[in-house]
């Protein structure tokens, strides 16, 4: 009788031995679970505000303006190009604007910010005629007729030539359009502006080839 009652008392007590053992390892599963879970939170946070941080290689309040770019600072790669026109017309040679700041759009017929900016490049162009500033537009890698008729619906008046082969835009380091890039008296690029120009974008960086 006295094996039999202690029997199921030992049973009982072999059992009870491993569940601390089972609870001890199921907090740990937990705990590092949860320290991976946070780990992984907190880098994929810091990535997602990486992203949405603009770089912090600008100047002139636009978030547009590159500071690394190896053209700034050297002298301005010279072109001559055909006058986009319906009328035949003598080709524009940049070199014949040296001593006076020259702003540089280039553009394409089919790109919608160089759409959106037109009116406002036409605009600003006749603010600053009077000063002596320069306008031309490249209008890159396009078709003459596309070009003109561009020119016509948006009512731009300032100088403009027909980049059909790209090499100029090329020269300059244009990987999209619109790009801007400004030009002081001395011929040197100053700036440049990636991304369709704002009047404030516009002002700020005029005053770098102007004073």
């Amino acid at each position: 009788m006295e094996a039999n009652s202690t029997e199921p008392a030992i049973l009982q007590a072999d059992n009870q031995k491993p569940i601390p053992k089972r609870m001890s390892s199921r907090k740990r599963s937990i705990t590092i679970f949860t320290i991976v879970t946070l780990l992984n939170v907190a880098v994929l946070a810091f990535l997602w505000t990486q992203l949405l941080t603009p770089a912090q290689n600008t100047t002139q309040g636009s978030s547009q303006t590159n500071t690394n770019d190896p053209l700034i600072g050297r002298p301005a790669p010279n072109f001559t190009l055909d006058a986009l026109n319906l009328r035949p017309d003598a080709p524009v040679s940049l070199a014949s604007f040296k001593g006076k700041p020259v702003i540089l759009n280039v553009w394409n017929s089919t790109c919608l910010p160089c759409m959106d900016e037109a009116h406002l490049l036409q605009s600003l162009w006749q603010k600053v005629k009077p000063q002596g500033v320069v306008f031309i537009g490249i209008d890159f890698q396009d078709l003459k007729g596309d070009g003109v008729s561009f020119l016509k619906k948006y009512g731009v008046t300032y100088q403009n030539v027909l980049d059909v082969s790209g090499s100029t835009a090329i020269s300059y380091g244009v990987t999209a359009t619109p790009e801007t890039l400004f030009i002081n008296r001395q011929g040197v690029v100053v700036s440049r502006v990636i991304s369709e120009l704002t009047e404030q974008m516009f002002q700020s960086n005029l005053q770098l080839i102007t004073r």
